[in-house]
């Protein structure tokens, strides 16, 4: 199995001011816990900027529009409650797009690899129309998308493991029968306050909440019963991972209780499921992760695990 890390510096530039939890040291943890001897055989890449044509495949160019306008030339300036933005948000955004793109490419053309995505802001939560929850773009949404076109691909999932559910990617996917998105996550009332059992788009989105609590136990039974089984039944020709690790129980935002064995365990089956239907294609991108050493730790087995350690 050959890993591929797609990264750039400009998605430290990404300044949310003093206190915020999606803050650029998050990116230099992952980074950190990644730069081991242990990592030796990681190959690193440097990610590509977005385009406009990118972001077009799932924005509406009106949003797209008013970001640009939008962003400060000095300062901060605040989108919503949770959503800022300074003047490298938007060269970071597009660099996380890039990175996805780019990671898609090279699996795609490289069959028996897999790619990790270490890029911020994320981007589960954007909208169509719409930045929330810390993201602008829904940098799987449109890789998802980007697959399809440039490849030729009838059926992409995404599975999101991140503690918040994926509202923006689920928006995005809910009536295109050939893109599929599983997700566990913190049941409501817990942010964003979606995914619920009921919400299941064209047959082709499954969500299984955890209450406030779970563990590894409550995850790894709805991965094995709800999620995954549904991800083998569409048969995907790649697997996008949403890679959240604000589900592990060091962090500060969330009540799941998971450790870095529960990440190592659902990377193994999404590789197996991606070895019986996609011929082992995975690109994983970085969603949330608040508490710096979960995060670091979480990202670093995740990593280890596509490496095939």
């Amino acid at each position: 199995m050959t890993t591929h890390l797609f990264t750039h510096k400009d998605c430290l530039f990404h300044d949310t001011g003093p206190g915020h939890p999606e803050m650029a040291d998050r990116l230099r943890s992952v980074l950190h816990h990644l730069d081991e001897d242990e990592f030796a055989a990681l190959i690193r890449h440097e990610a590509s900027r977005g385009t406009r044509e990118l972001l077009e495949l799932v924005h509406d160019p009106d949003y797209l529009d008013e970001i640009e306008r939008k962003a400060p030339k000095t300062g901060i300036i605040q989108l919503d409650p949770d959503t800022f933005m300074s003047p490298g948000s938007i060269g970071a955004a597009l660099r996380g797009v890039g990175a996805v793109r780019d990671a898609i490419d090279l699996v795609m053309s490289e069959p028996g690899s897999n790619a990790f995505c270490a890029i911020r802001p994320p981007g589960h939560h954007a909208e169509k129309d719409r930045a929330m929850g810390f993201c602008l773009y829904n940098n799987v949404a449109i890789g998802a998308v980007h697959a399809r076109q440039a490849h030729g691909l009838d059926r992409v999932a995404v599975i999101d493991f991140d503690v918040h559910h994926g509202n923006g990617t689920q928006a995005l996917f809910e009536q295109d029968a050939g893109l599929f998105y599983g997700s566990t996550h913190q049941a409501a009332p817990f942010y964003p306050g979606t995914g619920h059992v009921s919400e299941t788009g064209v047959g082709n989105v499954v969500n299984a909440p955890l209450p406030a609590g779970a563990g590894s136990a409550e995850f790894r039974a709805a991965m094995e019963k709800v999620v995954l089984p549904a991800l083998d039944a569409f048969q995907p020709e790649l697997l996008i991972i949403s890679a959240g690790f604000d589900a592990h129980h060091r962090d500060p935002r969330a009540d799941i209780d998971l450790d870095v064995s529960d990440f190592e365990w659902i990377t193994r089956k999404l590789m197996d499921s991606a070895e019986r239907h996609c011929r082992g294609r995975i690109v994983s991108v970085l969603e949330g992760g608040y508490d710096l050493v979960g995060l670091g730790e979480s990202a670093q087995i995740h990593v280890k695990t596509l490496l095939g350690a």
